[in-house]
């Protein structure tokens, strides 16, 4: 066997020859493929919609591979062994591989031929190219491909629809249950889903314009952007002309070790059917390219099925299922409000674990699914809500990453003979956890129980931990995340370490969050300066120290709401809620608000929201000190405070605690001598009681201590670590918390009261400089090719003289 070729050039073609070299082929290998490109990463395709170049999704050729790229192949001659081009080549082989992958699947309806399909960096480009001139998009399926598509037209602009076959979203994932929640995250965001119904028609004008698309019901889904996402279909069309063996629904039929009918010639990838099964994820791809190659160089390797878990996060909802969808008996959690969903399938005696879903909260999957056939360590519903620690004692044989067929045994392995010490060298040594990524916490916890101190790189784009990161960016005076980068860490970054970067910078040098190259590290709060709400519309919070206002302004807050129809609520914080704006109409809002002297409240930031306060000792007869004035300075001594959570504060004016000071990230109760202060409370699914950390403080150590605390914490604590898991993780806990800022036992106090001053010194309210900046005001539309049209799919109802959204169905 002197030559290789391959036919097709997608990731289980790149597969297959990347594991040809790591076994030492000697002989030549040539890869054929029809797009311009050699294979990229499919997965994460969407993100070059996003600003990821091709390059950076496209793999690297392993060394002596040739490639024909932009050809296709149009016969086999099996008696010949060649395979014939179309422009007339002859390509010679030994053995043959087909990657022809597969197609997707576009209905037969009338006008279907003006929609695109969303499968190769070309079709993206065509899409983009569409969306230029449209404001609405409708995507034809409600599965992973479906939803991926649906998220990358919201991201170019456009209202988006889902239409789905099935009557509810994902069918293959999860059930209907889980589909109800799936599809309330997604509506939530503003996008349209039309479950339980067909396509009639793609409808387009004289001029080929499409206008929309007409369902099996009979409603007309206005779109000038159609994308067909409703599955994909084997290409076995060379196969089946050269005389392979075909499945009767398609697919190239192989044996356990990939071969065809034909010894000459093997099959892997989407366009095989192993075991009477076409596999489209990436994990059984890539485990038949292995086995393709491993038969071909002499071994006897099979291919034995495949675990079609899958766990992933779409528009922003986290979905996992794995195993079974069924079993004598399950175990279920719902939780609408959180919008939360998680079920078990188990044996009838509850020992065995069948399978499982998980919407919105995907946290047992890396801990389950290993699990999945196998006796369970402890109940359901206890591995369910809090079984983390199962996953440590996981058998040798358990799969621990399905995409690249890695088990416990041999990641346990690996760390002892070749002595790993993080999970970037598990990655390289086993190739766990380098596909989809979703085994990773897994590989931490398996490295912890191996006695390795976990790395805590914030991604993989850094290998240092948040509070590494804000030490670097303040000792080495970084300025932009480019430069950070650069410098000290890889890649183009990702949505954990930019939002973490530009709160860093933000905390450090004070700068306009949308200035420059930070507002594209913003996340979607952040980028608009208010709140998202569940139907696309934004909050309007101005600040309001203390809950103290006059007349005048709240005449000002009124005049607003009822000018721009917005639905009105004080909030928890003593703060005043406007609900119900347009991302078009914030600008306006937002002018008459700062003429009238306020400023942002900050409720869209990880910040300080509030500073809650009783009326104290100016009103209450109970009251020993005056609860509202140090609220006020609070308040506006820690306004516009970037940090790793949100913040939340109150000031009591006795011991009667009526402000509820200590459930707060800090908070202070009046004493007959002064203040006590405690710290690391919160509400939330959680509640914690803050810890008391100083008594009897004067009003000037008060505010010298907690400058000292919020600066130590924003310093050293992790990515969206809330003050409470901040100081129950930190070494010595309270006391040494105390030592730290009120003892300096590390000698950094003047540092950290230098920093608050800094801060003081060069806060501005941002809401007041956005509004004096053309460009910045620049994104504030609804759609980015139709800058003077409102979003037409914000509708309200009215509920008790207020609006209310009314969400699509």
């Amino acid at each position: 066997m002197n030559k290789i070729v391959v036919v097709g050039y997608g990731p289980a073609a790149h597969r297959f020859v990347e594991t040809l070299a790591r076994k030492g082929f000697a002989g030549a290998v040539t890869v054929i493929g029809e797009e311009p490109r050699p294979a990229y990463d499919r997965v994460a395709l969407t993100s070059y919609l996003a600003g990821a170049s091709a390059e950076d999704l496209t793999y690297p050729v392993p060394g002596g591979v040739v490639t024909r790229l932009g050809t296709r192949v149009t016969a086999v001659d099996r008696r010949a062994r060649h395979v014939v081009t179309a422009d007339g080549g002859v390509e010679p082989y030994d053995v043959l591989v087909l990657a022809t992958g597969s197609a997707p699947f576009v209905p037969s309806v009338p006008g279907a031929g003006h929609a695109f399909v969303y499968r190769t960096i070309e079709d993206l480009d065509a899409i983009r190219a569409a969306a230029k001139d449209a404001a609405e998009g409708v995507v034809v399926g409600g599965g992973l491909l479906g939803l991926e598509a649906a998220d990358a037209l919201r991201g170019l602009g456009l209202r988006t629809h889902i239409v789905e076959l099935s009557p509810w979203l994902m069918p293959r994932q999860v059930d209907e249950g889980g589909g109800a929640v799936l599809r309330s995250h997604i509506e939530g965001l503003g996008l349209s889903v039309h479950a339980g119904v067909g396509v009639e028609e793609v409808v387009a004008d004289d001029g080929g314009r499409v206008t929309g698309l007409r369902t099996s019901d009979g409603t007309m889904v206005g779109a000038q952007v159609v994308v067909f996402s409703a599955g994909v279909r084997p290409r076995d069309e060379l196969a089946r002309a050269c005389g392979l063996e075909v499945g009767e629904r398609g697919g190239v039929v192989v044996d356990p070790g990939m071969r065809t009918s034909d010894p000459n010639v093997y099959a892997i990838g989407e366009c095989a059917l192993a075991g009477g099964t076409v596999y489209g994820l990436v994990g059984p791809c890539n485990a038949m390219a292995e086995v393709a190659a491993d038969r071909i160089t002499g071994g006897t390797a099979v291919f034995e099925g495949a675990d079609l878990s899958t766990k992933l996060k779409l528009l922003g909802v986290e979905v996992a299922q794995f195993g079974a969808m069924s079993g004598a008996l399950d175990v279920t959690y719902m939780d609408p409000v959180a919008g939360v969903y998680k079920k078990l399938f188990v044996s009838d005696d509850a020992g065995t674990l069948l399978g499982g879903i998980c919407v919105g909260d995907a946290g047992p999957y890396s801990t389950l699914r290993p699990y999945v056939g196998k006796r369970l360590p402890a109940s359901p519903s206890d591995l369910l809500f809090s079984g983390s620690g199962a996953t440590l004692d996981l058998p040798d044989d358990a799969q621990v990453c399905s995409c690249n067929n890695v088990g416990a045994g041999e990641i346990r392995a690996a760390v002892a003979e070749r002595g790993l010490r993080d999970v970037a060298g598990v990655k390289a040594c086993t190739g766990a956890g380098t596909t989809c990524g979703s085994c990773v916490p897994m590989l931490k916890q398996l490295l912890e129980r191996s006695g390795v101190e976990v790395s805590k790189a914030l991604c993989e784009h850094f290998t240092h931990s948040r509070a590494e990161l804000f030490d670097i960016v303040r000792v080495r005076g970084v300025t932009t995340f480019s430069e950070l980068i650069a410098r000290h860490g890889q890649g183009r970054g990702c949505d954990i370490c930019k939002p973490v970067v530009a709160s860093i910078l933000a905390s450090l040098h004070n700068g306009h969050v949308l200035e420059g190259e930070r507002a594209a590290l913003q996340d979607t709060n952040d980028a608009f300066l208010a709140n998202i709400q569940k139907n696309g519309t934004y909050s309007v919070v101005p600040r309001i120290p203390g809950g103290e206002i006059t007349p005048d302004k709240l005449i000002v807050i009124g005049e607003v709401a009822r000018d721009f129809g917005l639905y009105t609520k004080i909030t928890g914080g003593q703060r005043i809620d406007l609900f119900g704006a347009r991302v078009e109409q914030l600008p306006e809002i937002w002018r008459r608000l700062v003429d009238a002297g306020f400023e942002s409240g900050h409720a869209y930031g990880k910040a300080l929201r509030t500073v809650k306060s009783c009326v104290g000792s100016t009103w209450c007869r109970y009251g020993v000190q005056d609860s509202v004035g140090l609220a006020i300075a609070l308040e506006l001594r820690y306004r516009g405070l970037r940090s790793p959570h949100k913040l939340k504060s109150a000031v009591s004016g006795c011991a009667r605690e009526c402000a509820e000071a200590r459930s707060k990230d800090f908070g202070v109760i009046a004493t007959e001598q002064g203040w006590n202060l405690y710290v690391g409370g919160n509400g939330g699914f959680r509640p914690r009681h803050a810890d008391l950390l100083a008594t009897d403080l004067t009003t000037d150590e008060l505010i010298r201590t907690v400058d000292r605390f919020l600066m130590f914490y924003i310093r050293t604590a992790d990515r969206l670590q809330r003050t409470s898991a901040w100081l129950e993780s930190l070494d010595g806990g309270l006391a040494h918390l105390r030592e730290v800022i009120m003892e300096d036992s590390l000698g950094i106090c003047a540092d950290l009261d230098a920093q608050m001053e800094r801060h003081i010194a060069t806060y501005a309210d941002e809401w007041r400089a956005t509004l004096d900046d053309p460009d910045k005001l620049g994104r504030f539309v609804s759609f980015v090719n139709a800058p003077g049209v409102p979003d037409p799919s914000i509708v309200f109802s009215a509920e008790r003289g207020q609006i209310r959204p009314v969400m699509a169905r």
